[in-house]
């Protein structure tokens, strides 16, 4: 049975693993490189991972184990703090078509409804990652964009979709 809960800085060592397994899984998914997530120090990605009134992160966890994570973010400018921006959405391949990253990204969708009143999130996603914008459109997402040559992954550029989903 896999739980989601929130990360806390303890999580980090764990949190890093998943991401450089992210990186080198999908590479024109994440946007560090390896090398780039590799120097990050784990006080580093232990305040990143912790949760504050503009961030949160969550992880899917078998036993003690972190096969999946999801982040989502706001601004904390009132103008714009009623959307939120998902990120990071990954699953070890190992446990991916078990409803993982479905149960991730309700779990950030419940959190930025709940704990900040928002009633939009953003996200953007390879053009070309089918899989990816299928998860997406399944749950309630909407192309409303695409930004050229958003990545440059060694010398090639790839698009990236810009998508949201109204909340209430």
């Amino acid at each position: 049975m896999v739980n989601v809960r929130l990360l806390d800085p303890q999580d980090a060592a764990q949190f890093k693993a998943l991401r450089l397994l992210a990186v080198d899984n999908a590479p024109t998914a994440i946007w560090p490189t390896r090398q780039e997530e590799m120097t990050r120090s784990i006080e580093e990605i232990a305040n990143r991972v912790r949760s504050t009134p503009t961030q949160a992160v969550f992880g899917a966890f078998d036993g003690d184990v972190l096969v999946g994570i999801t982040g989502v973010r706001r601004e904390p400018l009132s103008q714009v703090n009623h959307k939120a921006t998902i990120w990071g959405v990954f699953v070890n391949p190992s446990y991916r078509g078990r409803g993982i990253a479905q149960t991730l990204l309700s779990a950030a969708t419940g959190h930025a409804v709940g704990e900040w009143d928002v009633v939009q999130l953003m996200l953007c996603v390879n053009a070309e990652n089918l899989a990816a914008k299928r998860l997406y459109v399944s749950q309630g997402f909407q192309t409303f964009g695409l930004e050229p040559r958003a990545m440059k992954v060694g010398e090639r550029f790839y698009d990236e979709e810009l998508m949201c989903k109204r909340l209430g």
